[in-house]
């Protein structure tokens, strides 16, 4: 398991059907290693900090592994970080991995909390309207890390598991729960009082189990 690429980038504005758009979306790999805080790297950003960012989703993860079927379905070449993240990784299928897996890369410490949930700045910058519904209908979505230790990430890193999350929820079945939880709610109990998984995420459980209540 290793890092391919780490990006960054500052939100730019971009047309998004005829309107002014801003977005994070659009990181370029760093030359270098990089300072990892808490709250994420330096020299990045991002435009919706309702939805993205913070201590919960400091960094954006993607597995290199499906660049190729992406290829083949835009009909173009892929740079690093054609889906926004900062860690372009090897080795971690949203499938094998599980909320609250800790991994150390370079000098940091990082824990998985959420998958990376698609919205429509994937179609702003790849074309198809559809494309965050196709993210869904494959799983390919991406994870985000919360920052246990701060430290020095590069691009070359290894990628070494340090433990195993509680409850052992691939971050594929979350996402899944997160598109379909309103009407199946297995898994949701347990899902909602599991502290490593995103606060946003478990209390949006919780409001789906209380309605179920009501």
């Amino acid at each position: 398991m290793e890092v391919i690429s780490l990006n960054v980038g500052k939100p730019v504005k971009v047309d998004y059907r005829g309107k002014p758009l801003e977005t994070g979306i659009y990181k370029l790999p760093a030359m270098g290693p990089v300072r990892l805080h808490t709250g994420g790297f330096d020299g990045d950003g991002q435009a919706d900090l309702v939805n993205h960012g913070g201590p919960d989703k400091a960094v954006c993860v993607y597995p290199v592994e499906h660049y190729a079927y992406w290829e083949e379905q835009l009909g173009k070449k892929l740079e690093n970080s054609a889906f926004g993240e900062n860690l372009t990784v090897r080795g971690l299928l949203e499938t094998e991995v599980c909320i609250g897996d800790v991994y150390e890369i370079g000098s940091c410490l990082l824990q998985v909390s959420q998958p990376r949930f698609p919205c429509f700045k994937l179609s702003q910058k790849h074309g198809p309207a559809d494309m965050p519904a196709k993210v869904l209908a494959t799983g390919y979505s991406g994870f985000y890390f919360r920052v246990l230790r701060e430290g020095m990430i590069a691009a070359g890193d290894a990628i070494v598991k340090r433990e195993s999350g509680a409850g052992s929820f691939p971050v594929r079945r979350v996402l899944y729960l997160m598109e379909h939880g309103r009407t199946d709610r297995s898994d949701l109990p347990e899902l909602s009082e599991l502290e490593t998984l995103s606060l946003v995420t478990r209390e949006k459980f919780r409001r789906w189990l209380s309605a179920e209540e009501g």
